[in-house]
């Protein structure tokens, strides 16, 4: 009786402390607030349908899939910084992956059950960008592996 109570409270503690880290979309609330036809217009229309729309690139075609460069990774939405490039790795998924954003806070995961998956996405926390989607399948030692549309970033390059 005492592990069926001890794995019952450990089992809750967990699924306590992961809802602490994934907020619910309706109680996000970005810093930057814009009408859509405002987002529309300064993001053009493909960049709008990834941030805005929360839409997805194809596969392997994102510019900074295969990028190599040093530098930062910011929010192409607000200018945000998100990422380090030597936090970026190739996971061969098509998009350009990252095992930890810049700074904690920087990105906002929620709880996605879209298209008939549960997945975490991911927010730029200033503008309320979508980014893509964080896995728990990275190689590194987070473990984490931030799946993110290229359109969705912007890049600076690391000065000499």
């Amino acid at each position: 009786m005492k592990k069926y109570i001890l794995g019952s409270l450990l089992f809750f503690s967990i699924i306590q402390c992961q809802s602490q880290t994934i907020a619910k979309m309706s109680d996000f609330k970005p810093e930057i607030v814009k009408d859509e036809s405002q987002w529309l217009k300064e993001l053009g229309p493909e960049k709008f349908r990834i941030l805005r729309q929360k839409g997805t690139e194809y596969p392997g075609t994102g510019e900074f899939d295969q990028h190599v460069k040093r530098g930062i990774y910011s929010c192409s939405g607000c200018g945000t910084e998100l990422f380090e490039s030597s936090s970026k790795f190739d996971a061969h998924c098509g998009w350009p992956s990252f095992d930890k954003e810049v700074r904690e806070g920087a990105i906002t995961e929620i709880r996605d059950v879209s298209g008939g998956m549960v997945r975490t996405e991911i927010l730029c926390t200033k503008c309320g960008g979508h980014l893509g989607h964080v896995f728990d399948d990275g190689p590194t030692e987070t473990k984490l592996r931030y799946c993110v549309n290229s359109l969705s970033l912007s890049f600076d390059p690391e000065e000499k």
